[in-house]
């Protein structure tokens, strides 16, 4: 709210006290115990506690505090003692009170939320990992022992998102990238769903603002026909619906512009080709819980009876409800206009715990164990991810992705016991995930009577026995084919246990080695190492030097027979502000480079003041973005590659927002080319692309499959707009159904910046 400058000091005060007389409306309409006086000191306090300071946008600081605790008692559900730790959260890291202060003040429950708050709140938390990891990872151990931790936070990352826009572009980026990579996914998995699909909006909006622009303005302008369209199928089931005499809201709910960009994304299609835009819901008003999953059924049977189902796309979330504590019973019919169409089919109850997650969760679970245990389960999987002993955060952050972000498989135990395990899970991770015992030492399983390895990829529905040897021993290539925290963390464990004494060695090894060159034992220093050794994570780098499997000689010997400490200072070069070519700390920016400032890419013959990075090969009129290597380097990335998702939401003060300048040479790209095979075909493709629009190729592959063909083609261009007319004009061959940009193959983009590049 930067119109906020130019307000008198008198207009800021109405101000601030009407942003809380709205916060107390919103409070007093919950059905929440109303603890008002509580909630007004609190105010009160902050309120002098934040007296003179403002945010980057120029307003009073104190209106963020409110802000975010609004978001909790409105749009998350919480009471009283959320909306004065959500008032109170910055005090502590921002002015000179204390946690005791705040103690003594409001009691230990808000003093601990506050302090769980403060703890993941900036700072650097040495040079073993990011400090965004582990930030994040500080907020799980909190979240474990108060979840109302967490969801506060959420509030807060919001309400920083609602007001990116006074921020830097780079940190924007940062933040962007942050929120669509941890807090998004955690959102979801909480069941906040709402927040969640705000978050990946506004995350969207400003890494690609011209594309989430195009995307508002097209859902925008097919309003209309879509209202139409829905009309036509609503009708049919409100009027089977009203004769059966529920108390219900029917609606249509448009999907967001990320998830619509999503779609596009994956299945390579235009905005016009996404038919499934909108949902439908019924929510109705049911007075007895017992009577939910009859009437959800009375509903799906009454639609059924209308529109033809299909068969493959009905979740029955209501029987087996998601561990968020989701229920709703979810099917796809095939309406009037011939395209699938889903509709969802909730109670008020399930519709508020859909919408607001465990806090509405909370509300219901009082003499239902069941729906408790959800919970505990869910935090319970937390846990045993921190129990981890793995230092490196980054790593952290990625097994966090693989557990809690993924998507859920369901299978039985031969006594038809259900067990809940993240998508890709193996039989082995279903023999940890049963009893440590079982995993150390499982040969085999039996998936529906059939015999199988213990790698064996596990599919929802599955009865699995699990088949063990006393003779099994755990071993270190399981790690491998694991996808659940608890599995690797039990293993790990186990295999502690018979390797400590050589990882000790291999420990004292390194460390003598890098005593006796004078050079700081650092998160980098290591990276480095494992990185020349092929090796992936720290203890087998240990184990591996403990049993003498590789030595440090040889490391020294691959760039000088002298092994002084002059070298090694050389080799990792210390205190230049340039390591190896993995990022370590956020703070070894160099200098030169401003991260707050937008950085011109330019490419002009053989020099050029960027590098592309191995991951993705962008070129001209994509979005991109860079990033501050240990070279001292900005390197370059596309904003969608899987690479910078992971830099931005780790290793954001390295980020730099890049804007193309001037590129003099054309640059590889590729195009994916499907259809119905004839003779000439590849004759009129090249025809067009070398003499019509005077294109040059790189590469051309074609495979068919009887009428079918698909060929990949390698191209050099100016820009992505030369790629937009040349798949438009390829599209137009007679026979070609689809022509789409595509990622090109590492060889192909390590062939294509050998030449070009160099």
């Amino acid at each position: 709210m930067s119109q906020n400058r130019h307000l008198t000091t008198e207009e800021e005060e109405q101000l601030i006290n009407a942003e809380f007389a709205d916060l107390l409306r919103g409070y007093l309409a919950s059905p929440h115990r109303k603890k008002v006086e509580i909630i007004e000191r609190a105010f009160n306090f902050a309120r002098m506690a934040h007296k003179g300071i403002r945010r980057r946008s120029g307003e009073p600081y104190i209106l963020h505090p409110i802000a975010v605790a609004k978001i909790a008692s409105q749009e998350i559900g919480l009471g009283s003692t959320s909306i004065c730790a959500a008032l109170l959260h910055d005090v502590v890291e921002d002015t000179d009170y204390t946690v005791e202060d705040i103690r003594q003040q409001f009691g230990r429950k808000i003093a601990e939320l506050v302090n769980g708050l403060t703890k993941i709140s900036g700072g650097i938390f040495g040079d073993k990992a990011s400090a965004q990891a582990e930030n994040f990872r500080k907020l799980l151990l909190t979240m474990s022992e108060d979840i109302r931790v967490v969801l506060i936070k959420m509030a807060d990352r919001l309400h920083n998102m609602r007001t990116l826009s006074s921020m830097p572009p780079g940190k924007q980026y940062k933040i962007a990238g942050e929120t669509l990579y941890i807090y998004a996914p955690l959102a979801h998995r909480l069941g906040l769903f709402s927040i969640k699909t705000e978050l990946e909006d506004l995350s969207f909006k400003y890494e690609h603002p011209a594309v989430y622009n195009r995307i508002a303005e097209q859902i925008k302008a097919s309003e209309a026909k879509r209202l139409a369209v829905y009309s036509d199928f609503s009708a049919p089931i409100k009027e089977r619906l009203e004769g059966m005499g529920l108390d219900y809201e029917a609606k249509a709910r448009v999907k967001s512009v990320y998830s619509i960009w999503r779609k596009m994304e994956t299945k390579k299609i235009p905005f016009e080709e996404v038919y499934d835009l909108y949902a439908m819901r019924i929510i109705f008003n049911c007075d007895d819980p017992a009577s939910e999953k009859r009437i959800c059924w009375e509903i799906y049977s009454a639609i059924t009876d209308i529109y033809r189902l299909h068969p493959e796309r009905t979740r029955d979330w209501i029987s087996t409800p998601k561990a968020n504590g989701y229920q709703a019973l979810h099917l796809t019919v095939m309406g009037p206009d011939g395209n699938w169409v889903e509709v969802q089919i909730r109670s008020r109850r399930m519709d508020e715990i859909a919408e607001k997650g465990f806090a509405a969760h909370w509300k219901y679970k009082i003499g239902n164990g069941e729906e408790e245990s959800e919970l505990t389960v869910w935090l319970r999987t937390i846990k045993d991810i921190l129990e981890d002993p793995n230092p490196n955060a980054v790593d952290f952050l990625d097994t966090l992705k693989l557990n809690l972000f993924s998507a859920e498989i369901v299978v039985f135990t031969p006594k038809g016991e259900l067990v809940t395990l993240p998508q890709h899970s193996t039989v082995l991770d279903l023999a940890y995930a049963l009893h440590s015992e079982l995993g150390n030492h499982c040969i085999a399983g039996k998936v529906n009577h059939k015999l199988v390895p213990i790698s064996h990829q596990l599919q929802s529905g599955d009865q699995v026995e699990v088949l063990t040897s006393r003779t099994q021993k755990p071993n270190p290539e399981w790690i491998d084919f694991l996808a659940t925290a608890k599995a690797r963390t039990r293993l790990r464990s186990a295999l502690r246990r018979e390797q400590a004494p050589i990882i000790e060695k291999g420990k004292e090894i390194l460390a003598r080695f890098l005593d006796a060159g004078e050079v700081k034992e650092t998160n980098e220093v290591i990276t480095k190492i494992m990185r020349y050794f092929h090796i992936p994570t720290r203890e087998q780098l240990f184990y591996k030097l403990g049993s003498e499997e590789v030595t440090l000689d040889g490391y020294i010997l691959k760039d000088s027979p002298k092994t002084s400490p002059g070298l090694l200072k050389k080799l990792f070069r210390i205190g230049t502000g340039r390591t190896s070519s993995a990022p370590a700390t956020e703070e070894s920016a160099p200098a030169k480079i401003n991260p707050k400032e937008v950085f011109e890419l330019e490419l002009d013959g053989d020099s050029q003041n960027f590098v592309f990075s191995p991951c993705c090969h962008p070129i001209p009129g994509d979005d991109v973005m860079g990033f501050i290597n240990d070279e001292g380097k900005v390197e370059i990335h596309d904003l969608t590659c899987p690479r910078a998702q992971v830099l931005k939401a780790t290793f954001g003060p390295r980020i730099v927002a890049t804007r193309w300048k001037k590129v003099d040479r054309p640059l590889p790209a590729v195009i994916a080319i499907d259809g119905v095979d004839r003779h000439g075909i590849l004759q009129e493709l090249t025809q067009l692309i070398s003499h019509q629009l005077n294109i040059d190729i790189r590469s051309l592959h074609i495979d068919t499959d009887k009428e079918v063909f698909t060929c990949r083609l390698g191209v050099l261009v100016r820009d992505a707009a030369t790629i937009k007319n040349l798949c438009s004009e390829i599209k137009k061959i007679k026979g070609v159904q689809r022509a789409v940009r595509t990622e090109a193959a590492p060889e192909a983009n390590a062939s294509s910046q050998n030449k070009n590049l160099q």
